[in-house]
């Protein structure tokens, strides 16, 4: 018996103790444990491919319904496995195009509306090394925190841009905020976490 077979028989068998509605198929279906499967297949098209080609599919079933996804590689099969090559290979490719649009819409990385090209590089620049900073902050200070996974937007709206009263002398710089803000833990909190770091790795960073 398939896995969809499986969830319908539940709900008919719930029907037959209570009221059908929605809720009991929802119900029913959260039964039946989520499960992912991996597998290649050999695809040609009718005309726009000339030959065949190793296409990796994706079926992960859960209470939301059948999830199906199709990639389509040049890797060979005794190379990378099925699920590897999903998991290892094609979503990293994802995660990292996630990146650029992230750093184009939050840090505004596009916004190169100077007259001459190296007006622009500067600010590309710019945009390019305040996004590798806060993506630092976000793994090396924010990992214990509720922001651990927020967007470069969110961080820079709820933990940068603060009103605060600085005051430098020849051995300190004081940072005074609110009693008040909402995020003063979490401030303190990734203060901790980088002033523990090497200096090395710092400047790496």
């Amino acid at each position: 018996m398939t896995t969809s077979n499986y969830a319908t028989t539940q709900v008919e068998f719930f029907e037959t103790l209570f009221t059908p509605s929605d809720d009991l198929s929802k119900q029913a279906t959260a039964l039946v444990n989520s499960s992912v499967w991996y597998s290649s297949l050999d695809y040609k098209t009718k005309d726009s491919w000339s030959r065949n080609r190793r296409v990796v599919s994706k079926i992960e079933y859960s209470d939301q319904g059948v999830n199906t996804r199709f990639v389509v590689t040049s890797l060979p099969t005794n190379k990378v496995t099925p699920g590897r090559l999903y998991t290892k290979k094609y979503c990293p490719r994802g995660q990292m195009e996630n990146c650029f649009k992230e750093q184009k819409l939050e840090i505004k990385s596009d916004r190169t509306s100077t007259h001459t090209f190296a007006g622009n590089q500067l600010r590309l620049w710019f945009a390019s090394i305040a996004y590798i900073l806060i993506n630092a902050l976000r793994e090396k200070g924010l990992s214990k925190t509720e922001l651990r996974n927020a967007q470069v937007g969110t961080i820079r709206t709820k933990l940068l841009k603060l009103g605060a009263i600085i005051t430098i002398s020849s051995q300190r710089v004081l940072i005074a905020i609110s009693s008040a803000c909402s995020y003063k833990d979490i401030f303190a909190t990734v203060y901790k976490c980088l002033s523990q770091l090497p200096s090395q790795l710092l400047m790496n960073t």
